[in-house]
């Protein structure tokens, strides 16, 4: 038998430390700076739009994008679910701390999730929790990670390090069809369904092919690559994969959801595939989209050090205001709401809240049900308040609080009838569309809903001039603040007389919009 003569290779040796500090750096680094090409997409939005909502909308994602990226701070208060997704060449090794075993690259990127997320200059919401069932404990620095490791021909190591929001993946949709299915039109029939709580304009990524879970990895994996949807259209290319892109990008924006569900051209600013071979007689297709807190990047590792970040070109955003144009808004005081004010109230409105504002969450919430069910007195008087839907960051010196955008409203829909009968609550503010029991809730009870610009989490925190925990301090994030706010920007939602601005929540229950 003959002998088979295997040379000695050179591993290449990448330092563990370089791979835990550029995870941190990158993780960072994408809190606070949009892609430049997503930003330039959102100006061309802008710049096209013809909905006066929309285009509120999108100029203050723009101005948000400015803020944080000057101060450094998330553009979302969700600062998302870090996904790492490894390349490595099969002829890199890892260096390890000595002495001791090598970490393996789940722990690393643990590692750098870590020390990003507990940075004291730019903390980060941590999102993760222990167990889905159970008590949901947070684990307080956002781990583990969420990692995907490819094994590849070479020496290096590419890195694609990502803050997922839970707006997009919630959204997150799969089919099996049939081979002669048409995928556009299956994507297209999913967008109605997935509303706004996605924070609209973004990317959808879609996955064609493959296996279920194949299909589903390559939905997400499709979203960070370069927005290019216009050099593609300018080269009438005849691939069916950029035909695909076409059709869905063209029929998704001619539904008119729009900015926010708002109404409007620019639902999505792009389209992303990816394919893989499958069974002859199955179609799997995957749809995850990206929402308007767009935080991703991606590196390469080759033993000489961990990776540099260069930011955008401040030129980027020279031609955006600082702040949000002076507005006919009609001002609020919080302090002195009264049912006939609210009533007056016509959906579409622009607002400015000034006064006492509280919060609360799911977690709040369900306390609340809870202490009203078994008759307790609540630890707030909810009389003819207004509560706002938010988690904030934890803020810095200098900060009433943190980048505190809303959340998806309709996670609360639930508890609307309870709260807005038994407690005298006369308005709610959050993100996207109401369901229908929400909205008929509403108008039973003459109140209002409320919108605030999902995903211009930095921009809003500016109009907090104070923040104290009112209640269930236990509860981090999710606790019971009371806020004290000047000239915050809102958008009327539903009216008192049941009317709705979101172009969803008008086709599903034929409610008349504004």
């Amino acid at each position: 038998m003959p002998q088979i003569e295997y040379k000695e290779m050179q591993m290449r040796l990448i330092a563990a430390d370089d791979i835990v500090k550029s995870i941190a750096d990158a993780l960072q680094f994408i809190s606070y700076y949009h892609p430049a090409d997503f930003v330039q997409a959102l100006k061309d939005a802008y710049q096209n739009e013809t909905s006066v909502p929309a285009r509120n909308a999108l100029l203050q994602l723009l101005i948000n994008s400015k803020l944080s990226a000057r101060a450094h701070r998330p553009v979302c208060q969700d600062t998302g679910v870090a996904h790492v997704f490894f390349k490595m060449g099969m002829d890199a090794r890892v260096q390890g701390h000595a002495p001791g075993p090598t970490p393996s690259l789940q722990m690393l990127a643990n590692q750098g999730v870590a020390r990003a997320y507990m940075f004291a200059q730019n903390p980060l919401r941590a999102s993760m929790i222990r167990h889905p069932l159970g008590a949901r404990s947070n684990t307080g620095d956002n781990t583990p990670a969420i990692v995907h490791i490819e094994l590849v021909q070479g020496d290096g190591l590419d890195v694609i390090v990502v803050a997922k929001g839970g707006g997009g993946d919630v959204k997150a949709r799969y089919a099996m069809l049939n081979p002669s299915d048409s995928v556009a039109d299956w994507v297209v029939s999913q967008l109605p369904d997935m509303g706004a709580g996605w924070c609209p304009p973004g990317v959808l990524g879609l996955g064609v092919g493959g296996s279920p879970e194949q299909a589903m990895l390559m939905a997400k994996r499709a979203l960070f690559a370069p927005i290019d949807i216009q050099s593609v259209k300018a080269s009438q290319s005849q691939d069916p994969v950029e035909q695909l892109r076409l059709e869905v990008f063209e029929r998704v924006n001619a539904l008119g959801i729009g900015a926010q569900g708002l109404g409007g051209d620019h639902t999505v600013l792009d389209v992303k595939v990816e394919c893989a071979p499958s069974h002859a007689a199955l179609l799997p297709v995957a749809l995850i989209p990206n929402c308007a807190a767009t935080r991703f990047i991606g590196f390469s590792l080759t033993g000489s050090g961990p990776a540099e970040f260069v930011p955008p070109d401040d030129a980027l955003w020279d031609d955006l205001p600082d702040v949000m144009p002076a507005t006919e808004g009609l001002r609020v005081d919080l302090d002195t709401l009264t049912p006939e004010q609210v009533s007056g109230w016509k959906a579409g409105d622009l607002i400015l809240l000034s006064g006492r504002l509280l919060t609360a969450r799911d977690a709040a919430h369900k306390r609340l049900a809870q202490m009203l069910s078994r008759g307790q007195t609540l630890p707030v008087d909810l009389k003819n308040r207004a509560i706002y839907y938010v988690g904030p960051v934890d803020p810095i010196p200098g900060e009433a609080v943190g980048p505190a955008g809303p959340t998806t409203s309709t996670r609360m829909d639930a508890f609307m009838p309870l709260l807005l009968e038994q407690t005298g609550l006369l308005v709610t503010v959050g993100k996207a569309e109401r369901g229908p029991v929400a909205i008929s809730a509403i108008k039973k009870a003459g109140a209002a809903y409320l919108v605030a610009v999902g995903g211009a989490a930095y921009l809003v925190s500016k109009a907090v001039q104070s923040a104290r925990v009112l209640a269930f301090e236990d509860l981090g994030m999710e606790a019971i603040y009371e806020f004290v706010v000047k000239d915050m920007p809102v958008t009327v939602a539903v009216d008192a007389q049941g009317k709705t601005i979101h172009w969803i929540s008008q086709v599903r229950s034929g409610v008349p919009g504004c």
